[in-house]
């Protein structure tokens, strides 16, 4: 039983949104106890989670009683410094650690990173004047696409250029921040590879599903992807395990591909779990929150596999959510409500999985 945390020790949960909330509930499944440090005056994490200090993450005086409270740290964002991070893991074991937090929130670092792993990009070029910018479009070409080299997730902190002329203004409407100009790939399906890292350096991942996108934000995630991606599975994966095991990665790793005739296309990685595996809650025999619980803690790695011949998740966006009781009604639909109050356009208020069986 050595490293391994038994049920009953406490899971501290950097973060108080959905992830949190789903972290939270799978730790309760397997017993343990979990606390959410957030600054936020209403936590939908905090809701499900056994304890919750509302509080800055900068605050030592927070983070050592956190710590000392805790078996193990976790989080359930990337877009945390730094600093509070590496200040924990002084005191107690942050699973996944500050490397993968440090790669995963600056872009370059992270296209960079991947790229010395073997990974295919979409041409870029690091853009930290409005000079430079020219100097890219002139290299890169456009149509592309400017984004800021940090803070940027569901389509946010991004701005398309479809000639030099918009470059001026694409420079201010990012706010003049250091960024990266991405050249456009040509591609048939987006999907992402969902692996998960023990601390014993164990690896599993899940079969990578296809994810549809709305207005820069994730819609439906299917799984089994069509042929256009399953073509790129293995090599994908490969990748995600060189990543994961180069960071020295322990939990949910996600890498998201772009499916082109080249193989498939690195786009960006969150070193967590992710919304296009909340399939896996139904939709495997091991859902990716309580992979990722059973990895920070030293358990076995859960299976993969699926529960069924097709599963298929959808967001619930906005007003989506009101449609809360035709989805209770529908046969064989998993409706899951993160607990926020304000439906706002591009919120995500939830989600919904349909498992298809025989």
């Amino acid at each position: 039983m050595s490293g391994i945390l038994p049920p009953g020790s406490t899971i501290g949960i950097l973060g108080g949104g959905q992830l949190g909330r789903m972290l939270a509930v799978a730790a309760a499944q397997l017993g343990y106890r979990t606390h959410v440090l957030a600054p936020d005056e209403e936590s939908v994490a905090a809701q499900t989670a056994s304890s919750y200090t509302r509080a800055d993450y900068h605050s030592r005086i927070v983070l050592d009683e956190l710590a000392a409270q805790c078996d193990v740290v976790t989080y359930e964002f990337e877009n945390i410094a730094i600093g509070p991070v590496e200040h924990l893991a002084n005191k107690v074991p942050v699973r996944p650690g500050a490397q993968s937090l440090s790669i995963a929130q600056d872009r370059a670092r992270e296209k960079a990173f991947v790229a010395a792993l073997g990974g295919r990009t979409a041409p870029w070029a690091l853009v930290e004047t409005r000079e430079q910018l020219d100097e890219a479009i002139a290299k890169i070409g456009a149509p592309s696409i400017l984004k800021t080299l940090r803070l940027g997730y569901d389509g946010k902190g991004q701005v398309r250029i479809r000639d030099v002329a918009e470059a001026a203004s694409a420079w201010e409407e990012i706010g003049e921040r250091p960024a990266i100009l991405e050249g456009f790939v040509t591609f048939t399906h987006e999907f992402s590879i969902i692996t998960v890292r023990g601390v014993d350096g164990s690896l599993a991942s899940y079969p990578p599903p296809w994810n549809e996108h709305k207005d820069g934000i994730l819609d439906k995630s299917t799984v089994p992807a069509p042929a256009e991606i399953a073509r790129h599975w293995t090599e994908a994966a490969a990748l995600a395990g060189r990543v994961a095991e180069a960071l020295g990665h322990v939990g949910v790793l996600t890498l998201e591909f772009f499916a082109t005739d080249e193989g498939p296309v690195f786009n960006e990685m969150a070193p967590r779990v992710h919304n296009s595996g909340h399939w896996t809650i139904e939709g495997a025999e091991c859902s990716q929150f309580e992979n990722h619980i059973r990895a920070i803690c030293g358990l076995p790695l859960g299976s993969t596999a699926l529960t069924g011949t097709q599963v298929e998740m959808e967001n619930l966006i906005g007003a989506d959510a009101d449609r809360w009781a035709e989805l209770l009604a529908e046969p064989g639909t998993h409706l899951h409500l993160y607990g926020k109050g304000d439906a706002r356009p591009g919120r995500k208020m939830g989600h919904v999985t349909r498992v298809k069986r025989g």
